[in-house]
């Protein structure tokens, strides 16, 4: 008589059944698995946003990004324990304005490190050399649709950044800078109704005024009613 045969387990394969593990289940690389996902430290969301800039990126680049990560920039951030320092490949003096002072006021519009830094105090720093005055006021027309880019954007260091090279610029050009401000000063306008701000743009207004002469005093007041003249 023939012998019969195991009753089989509706649903189970043979190696199932043996118990042999299966492919993703339990048992099956799962170690593998967990050791090569990386593990996120409660640190990495205190981090600032930073950036290598000679890292390859799936991301574009930014105008201002591809030219200083190519070198295109004369000088290198030095990290200080207190505060970080441009050195420049040479006296920022012999640099020629444009196109340089026009790409570091495309890269105002920068929020990440290290380029926001590198434009935020290049263009400060150019704007500070003796001649100045007559260096920038060829490149200004250029200078301002940047700059006006960077005065609207909703970035609080980039804004911030921006009014401030508002006032060097001011301060490097003088009148020259009247026939461009009421574009923008539009911007400073908005934000100045938010206790946030009103502080610091009152004061760059004052300094804008100081350093663009009388005649800046109505074009200011055209945009902003409130402002109180120091002159």
């Amino acid at each position: 008589m023939a012998s019969r045969s195991a009753p089989r387990t509706p649903g189970k394969s043979p190696s199932q059944r043996a118990g042999r593990p299966t492919p993703g289940g339990i048992g099956h690389g799962a170690g593998e698995g967990a050791a090569s996902r990386p593990v996120k430290k409660p640190s990495d969301r205190l981090n600032p946003k930073t950036i290598d800039p000679f890292k390859e990126s799936k991301n574009p680049k930014s105008a201002f990004a591809s030219v200083y990560a190519s070198g295109g920039i004369p000088c290198r951030l030095v990290h200080g324990s207190v505060k970080h320092k441009l050195q420049w490949d040479s006296n920022p003096s012999d640099l020629p304005f444009d196109p340089l002072l026009v790409t570091l006021a495309e890269g105002l519009q920068e929020f990440k490190h290290p380029y926001q830094f590198v434009a935020q105090q290049g263009f400060k720093e150019l704007l500070e050399v003796p001649d100045a005055s007559v260096k920038a006021s060829v490149v200004l027309p250029r200078i301002i649709v940047p700059l006006r880019t960077a005065l609207g954007s909703s970035n609080e260091s980039v804004f911030v950044g921006a009014v401030a090279a508002l006032v060097h610029l001011s301060i490097a050009v003088g009148p020259q800078l009247n026939p461009y401000l009421k574009s923008v000063l539009s911007y400073l306008s908005k934000k100045l109704m938010d206790k946030n701000y009103k502080e610091s743009i009152t004061t760059a207004l004052q300094q804008i005024e100081q350093a663009c002469g009388k005649e800046s005093q109505a074009i200011i007041k055209s945009k902003i009613p409130t402002y109180s003249s120091i002159l």
